[in-house]
């Protein structure tokens, strides 16, 4: 049965300006610009510029003491909104810090580079392929190639492919007869299906070329590719030597070989990257003055705002002209037009600015709570530290906190680091003494560094090695803590 009861419930709903702040906090500086850049295109009333624009006072013009019909409520709403906005101070915001000496920027230039399936289509054409099907099998077979150089798709749905973008019915055999020409192609290992095809093609490829004593290593690598490659992965080399009747020196040299070989072959593509190299672009730099540390915000890329002159102009004018009597629809309709343009443009000044205030106060806070480390670089004095501790010195919510820590980075004179490294949680010595579990893992990889590779430590090894230095941790932490520092177990540590 349906009835109908009224209730009260408190609800808390994210404002635009809120939701729009969010936003910006987790872009890092190396893509603010791009943001601003999409903002400026679509809001014509947001300009770039770091002058201030005229502030024109409705209230101290001369003729504001004239009578004139009395407006309706909704008249009263824009003119308050004129007033508001026209005694407003300021219309623009600087975001570049003053404190930053401005830095001549270079752009280095960009050799023009052929793209990776440029590169192979140029290959395809060099062999003359004079039937039309066969040339266009070809070029489906490049263009399925992946930017690893790996052909992850079945001839039947290259097949399928083909029939259904050019009407072309072909079989199976062909699309294999031309992926083994296209597979001769530089780089070697280009449209394999696989890892081990992928090994297989350039081994092949080397014993073609290799002559002398490395020839025999070279076959002995074919061999272990095509008959015994889930034992390789595995590294079970005592059944390696058993199987292929060789001696530990011989399989050494074998899988120095394989190690050799590349198992992303077009990574090595200089034509792959046309961007050039990627650089980090720290989004906070720290200074060490004399033993006190300068934190500045790194704002090089992104430009000054403020509101655009035209639309104060327009504001001005539609009072003016206004005055005296009552505005028209189309009159209204604009200036409602202008007022959303402008609204959306003091938003995202004012989410800029806050966005630069959050960031500077949370980086100073992380600054004072890791002082040791950013005077000394010593990675042994870093406290443990977690969001809620730089909330509580900031006030700022532990979402906000994880927003700036997300994809930033500080510049230091002991190198650049992402701001997340800093946050770790505490364990408890046998002494009593709280570290960082950082200081843990380091410890742990130099123990993992230090030890014999013909029989690495397993976890529970590490794991008393550990208690034995202080630290009481369980064999899965010390299982979760090699795995974040991506080193596999000690069976796959282990080496000849």
């Amino acid at each position: 049965m349906l009835r109908q009861n009224l209730s009260q419930k408190m609800t808390q709903k994210l404002s635009p300006q809120q939701i729009q702040l969010m936003k910006l906090l987790q872009i890092p500086t190396a893509t603010l610009d791009q943001r601003i850049k999409e903002e400026l295109e679509s809001n014509p009333a947001l300009d770039e510029g770091d002058e201030g624009a005229e502030v024109y006072d409705i209230e101290k013009s001369e003729d504001s003491e004239e009578e004139y019909e009395e407006p309706k409520a909704e008249d009263f709403e824009l003119d308050d909104y004129l007033t508001e906005y026209m005694e407003d101070d300021p219309t623009s915001y600087k975001i570049k810090s003053d404190s930053i000496q401005d830095i001549e920027e270079k752009t280095l230039p960009i050799a023009v580079q052929n793209s990776f399936h440029e590169y192979l289509e140029q290959q395809l054409g060099m062999l003359k392929i004079e039937d039309e099907k066969v040339q266009m099998i070809g070029e489906q077979i490049i263009g399925s190639i992946d930017m690893d150089g790996y052909l992850r798709r079945e001839p039947i749905a290259l097949i399928d492919d083909i029939l259904f973008t050019q009407n072309v019915d072909c079989t199976e055999e062909e699309i294999n007869t031309m992926l083994t020409k296209i597979q001769k192609f530089d780089p070697p290992g280009v449209g394999a299906r696989n890892l081990q095809e992928c090994l297989r093609l350039q081994i092949v490829n080397k014993i073609d070329k290799e002559e002398g004593n490395n020839k025999k290593a070279k076959a002995t690598a074919l061999k272990i590719l095509e008959n015994h490659f889930e034992q390789f992965t595995k590294k079970h080399y005592q059944k390696l030597q058993k199987n292929l009747f060789i001696s530990e020196h011989e399989l050494r040299d074998a899988i120095e070989e394989i190690l050799k070989l590349n198992p992303k072959p077009a990574s090595g593509f200089s034509g792959r990257n046309l961007n050039g190299n990627q650089y980090v672009v720290p989004d906070f730099i720290i200074n060490n003055r004399d033993g006190e540390l300068e934190l500045i915000l790194n704002s090089k890329n992104a430009p000054d705002l403020r509101i655009n002159d035209h639309y104060l102009d327009m504001l001005k004018t539609f009072k003016d002209t206004t005055k005296g009597r009552r505005a028209e629809r189309k009159e209204k309709e604009a200036v409602m037009f202008i007022k959303q343009k402008i609204d959306s443009a003091k938003w995202f000044i004012d989410a800029i600015k806050q966005r630069q205030e959050t960031l500077h106060n949370t980086m100073y806070a992380i600054m004072q709570f890791q002082f040791l480390y950013f005077t000394t670089g010593d990675e042994r004095t870093i406290r443990p530290m977690i969001l809620k501790d730089i909330s509580e010195i900031t006030g700022l919510d532990i979402s906000t906190i994880s927003r700036v820590a997300n994809s930033k980075f500080v510049q230091t004179e002991f190198g650049t680091r992402r701001l997340k490294d800093f946050f770790s949680e505490s364990i408890t010595t046998q002494n009593g003494k709280e570290v960082s579990t950082l200081e843990v893992k380091n410890i742990l990889k130099d123990i993992i560094e230090t030890e014999n590779k013909k029989k690495p430590e397993s976890d529970e090894k590490l794991k008393e090695l550990l208690q034995k230095k202080g630290y009481n941790i369980a064999r899965r932490t010390v299982a979760k803590y090699r795995e974040q520092l991506n080193i596999p177990v000690a069976r796959l540590r282990k080496q000849l």
